[in-house]
């Protein structure tokens, strides 16, 4: 029998005191650069919502003028993803520079041999994208003496919604410990667009790429799955009965989560005291 206290949790949890998660994040964000001796943040700017989320905390944290945002695109990603992130950085003053994927996309399958119309390496080619992306953004980190601040949320992380060493790569995170609806939530306290708070997630590393070509369900349906599994320790066939969703669809949650843990991990390594086991 489920317990009235746990459903309500269930539906609760992801309501939060917006005030508090931005004063939380922009002093993490103070407390990261200020230990760290740096001179400023870098940032990847999708034009999606984390991002946006995000840079708008690092510039209340430490201002617009150490904060640079990259736009980094291929010959693929919507307009209007490029536009929502320029205007985002100009409505916030910062700096931006653009770096067109498309050059260094080629010359990488012509060194691999990379059929691009094969699907089959799909997945194996969109997340060379993410580490290119990665490897731009670590260089003008390491030309202006800045860091790296990821942009990934709590959702993508327990499902492994990321490239490892790609943008899972980074310095410091702010808003990993948000669900994907807290995030949206936030961005529309910092004043945030909705149409940017809210647009379909996608991390646009292949044409047409969506949510739903890799996940079962989206954010709204799929963070009260997560709570319920990872904050509650509640069973999927109790899950199934608060949300509606089929325990088969729950189940496919956890595996997920099983499979990518390797990604929220250190790699292992041979020492001296585990050597014999």
């Amino acid at each position: 029998m489920i317990n009235r206290r746990e459903e309500m949790i269930l539906s609760q949890y992801l309501q939060i005191d917006l005030e508090k998660a931005r004063e939380e994040a922009v002093a993490f964000i103070k407390r990261v650069l200020a230990s760290s001796k740096a001179s400023g943040i870098v940032i990847g700017l999708s034009g999606g919502v984390d991002s946006s989320v995000v840079a708008t905390l690092c510039v209340r944290a430490i201002g617009p003028d150490h904060v640079l945002g990259l736009l980094m695109p291929t010959e693929f990603t919507p307009q209007d993803d490029i536009s929502d992130a320029s205007e985002l950085a100009k409505g916030l003053g910062i700096k931006t520079e653009l770096v067109n994927l498309e050059c260094i996309t080629e010359a990488v399958d012509k060194s691999l041999g990379i059929d691009v119309r094969d699907t089959s390496q799909r997945i194996a080619r969109a997340n060379i994208l993410a580490r290119i992306r990665m490897v731009i953004l670590y260089y003008y980190a390491n030309v202006y003496n800045f860091l790296v601040v990821g942009t990934g949320d709590r959702s993508e992380y327990l499902v492994g919604y990321f490239t490892k060493h790609g943008d899972g790569a980074a310095d410091f995170c702010p808003i990993r410990h948000l669900y994907k609806t807290q995030v949206r939530q936030l961005g529309r306290y910092l004043n945030l667009p909705a149409k940017l708070a809210y647009k379909p997630s996608s991390p646009q590393l292949y044409p047409g790429h969506k949510l739903l070509d890799e996940l079962p369900l989206d954010y709204d349906k799929l963070d009260p799955i997560l709570v319920g599994l990872y904050h509650l320790h509640m069973q999927p066939a109790e899950i199934s009965k608060i949300t509606n969703v089929p325990s088969s669809i729950i189940e496919s949650v956890q595996a997920r989560y099983r499979k990518s843990q390797h990604k929220r991990r250190n790699a292992p390594a041979l020492t001296a005291e585990n050597r014999r086991g």
